[in-house]
């Protein structure tokens, strides 16, 4: 009942969060200037932009905004990126190419980064751990974006290995998993999954040490049990419930280095609209999109939090 009381608890704080970040989003990009583009149905354009309150204060916009969310599920339209199509449309189709890349780097990151970590705990102060070390340092100092030019640079423009952007849709033949589509993704997928390996295996590594150096640790093995048998039974076990959590923390750390990542590598995705909605103040585009990190960064928060208590029957979430 506790469980349920916090789940429920979380959820309400989660969507006055969300709440606040997209009033906070949408009156910042209002307050830029308002410049009415004429297009070929200006018309038409003009009488949407009157009846969404664009001539009015940002107050009343807003709104009228959130009654258009609430009762017809309309957050406004493109006016710039796709003319005249509404907002929430213009994420659809760019779902898959960002869904699809950020799946591949996560896929990829989560048990290389577990894998270096167990590794460098059992060689610790070997020269294993210390080139694991070494590097894991190395690869978290950097920016994903920096490998990104490096790799498109090196593996794709000088020793053409990869192409330089993302095949789209129609090259790739209509699929996303044909071999074109997914050998175009390698150079991008490498560029987000550094920095959450290195970032990773030095987790892993930080805490599978101290479970190894730990007294339950010692007591296994004066029972009898192997290094390895005390390792994958004990150890492992009371290391990874911390490390699990963290694994959410990656996700939103690929989502996030994807935004940068797709406009490196000409993906359309949501990341490069987002960009593109900035520079291009498409308001409702903007606020759209930002919406949609919003709720992928709350959500993982949340997961966070409650995967402590799934994993660990010691916590209780809820208890005082």
């Amino acid at each position: 009942m506790r469980m349920f009381k916090y789940v429920c608890k979380r959820i309400g704080l989660l969507i006055v969060t969300f709440f606040v970040i997209v009033t906070i989003c949408f009156s910042l990009i209002k307050l830029l200037e308002n410049e009415v583009p004429l297009g070929m149905q200006a018309v038409v354009e003009l009488a949407r932009r009157e009846a969404l309150g664009y001539n009015k204060p940002i107050i009343e916009q807003y709104g009228i905004f959130l009654r258009n969310v609430i009762t017809k599920w309309e957050w406004g339209y493109s006016w710039h990126i796709n003319y005249m199509m509404p907002a929430q449309e213009t994420i659809t189709p760019r779902l898959p190419s960002t869904l699809l890349v950020n799946a591949y780097s996560i896929i990829f990151c989560i048990p290389v980064g577990i894998a270096l970590g167990i590794w460098a705990a059992i060689k610790k102060n070997k020269i294993t751990d210390h080139i694991i070390s070494t590097s894991v340092m190395l690869f978290v100092s950097v920016p994903s974006f920096v490998y990104a030019f490096l790799m498109q640079y090196t593996l794709g423009f000088r020793l053409g290995f990869f192409p330089v952007i993302v095949s789209s849709l129609h090259d790739a033949g209509g699929s996303w998993f044909t071999r074109t589509m997914l050998h175009s993704m390698i150079l991008p997928v490498l560029a987000l999954s550094f920095g959450s390996i290195a970032g990773l295996a030095r987790y892993t590594r930080a805490e599978l040490t101290e479970a190894l150096t730990s007294e339950y640790m010692l007591l296994a093995r004066s029972k009898g049990l192997t290094r390895s048998r005390a390792i994958s039974t004990h150890a492992m076990k009371n290391a990874m419930v911390p490390v699990l959590p963290y694994i959410f923390g990656i996700v939103l750390s690929v989502f996030s280095g994807s935004i940068i990542i797709e406009a490196i590598f000409a993906i359309n995705g949501v990341g490069q609209l987002y960009i593109r909605s900035i520079h291009l103040r498409d308001y409702d585009v903007f606020v759209v999109t930002s919406a949609f990190y919003t709720i992928i960064t709350l959500a993982s928060y949340i997961l966070v939090d409650l995967s402590y208590g799934f994993l660990d029957p010691r916590i209780r979430m809820g208890e005082r």
